[in-house]
């Protein structure tokens, strides 16, 4: 089900969490959250699971007006631990399913399944304070699902996962929106939002500064980098006076312009002398429009 929140505020004291935040989680879609610490992605989480009550504004579920989402409905994986560390994993997911409304009978095929699937099925019985930071990721991301929520809530969800366990985790986000499932997510790594959502809410001293679908958005910034492999030095292209800046990885170039005028002028500029290997035009990354516009970098 769709998820909206229309004009919501929260404030603690003088100081402003949320103010005026409007945002549409659409079926079958992966929103991205993003912003600096303290910008107030956790706030509105805890809005829409209840824990907070907002000040102003209000939240449509499933095309219902409510205050909040029945907790047997939702998933929340937050950033913080929130598990028993004496306790067994099995007794650990079956503590967090029963919460949930759920037989024991029903929840533990699923239990060992899931188990399983994130390679934690040989520790079943080992106590969760014995585990990996990593797999206790794990083992929280199970309990988050474990019900089948219709909304899931993932707040720094990669946190402690080595790039193979990330590559499970993407795989299951990506399983739970094909299966109709609401998802949000909030992540300080750009390259797992950008791969991930279709849209993306950036937060900034709690007012939503940029959303909307992602490709559109970055299509917003036009052209403004150039990826070029050739035998040009990076002085040679920053003394070109429509380059903005230029930076060097490995055997990449990039070269940033002031206006997707100039990908002609730079191109022109470049195969001069014949052929090069590598020009490509690309719109910025959400990492670099990020700091353009959380960073005071020019656009």
């Amino acid at each position: 089900m769709g998820l909206e929140l229309r004009n919501i505020s929260k404030t603690f004291g003088d100081f402003v969490a949320v103010e005026n935040l409007n945002v549409q989680v659409k079926e079958n879609r992966i929103l991205g959250m993003i912003g600096q610490n303290g910008a107030g992605k956790t706030t509105t989480f805890r809005m829409i699971l209840g824990l907070l009550t907002p000040d102003a504004g209000e939240m449509v579920w499933g095309g219902r007006k409510t205050t909040h989402i029945h907790s047997n409905a939702v998933g929340y994986l937050p950033e913080e631990r929130g598990l028993y560390p004496e306790m067994s994993l099995e007794e650990q997911l079956l503590f967090f399913g029963q919460l949930r409304g759920k037989k024991k009978k029903e929840l533990m095929p699923h239990i060992h399944s899931w188990l399983a699937r994130l390679q934690l099925d040989e520790k079943a019985k080992q106590k969760v304070k014995t585990l990996s930071k990593g797999n206790q990721q794990k083992l929280q991301l199970i309990s988050t699902v474990l019900h089948n929520p219709q909304i899931v809530i993932l707040d720094e969800p990669f946190s402690g996962l080595d790039p193979v366990n990330a590559e499970a985790l993407k795989e299951i986000v990506l399983e739970l929106k094909e299966m109709g499932t609401t998802v949000i997510f909030s992540s300080h790594r750009m390259e797992h939002v950008e791969e991930m959502c279709d849209d993306i809410c950036l937060l900034k001293d709690g007012k939503a500064i940029l959303q909307g679908d992602i490709l559109e958005v970055k299509e917003q910034f036009g052209v403004k980098k150039i990826v070029l492999r050739s035998n040009h030095t990076m002085n040679e292209l920053k003394e070109l006076p429509f380059v903005t800046s230029v930076k060097r990885e490995f055997d990449k170039t990039y070269v940033y312009i002031k206006s997707e005028h100039d990908v002609k002028k730079v191109f022109n500029y470049v195969t001069k002398d014949g052929f090069i290997p590598t020009f490509s035009a690309e719109t910025p990354t959400l990492n670099e429009i990020f700091k353009m516009k959380v960073g005071g970098l020019s656009a």
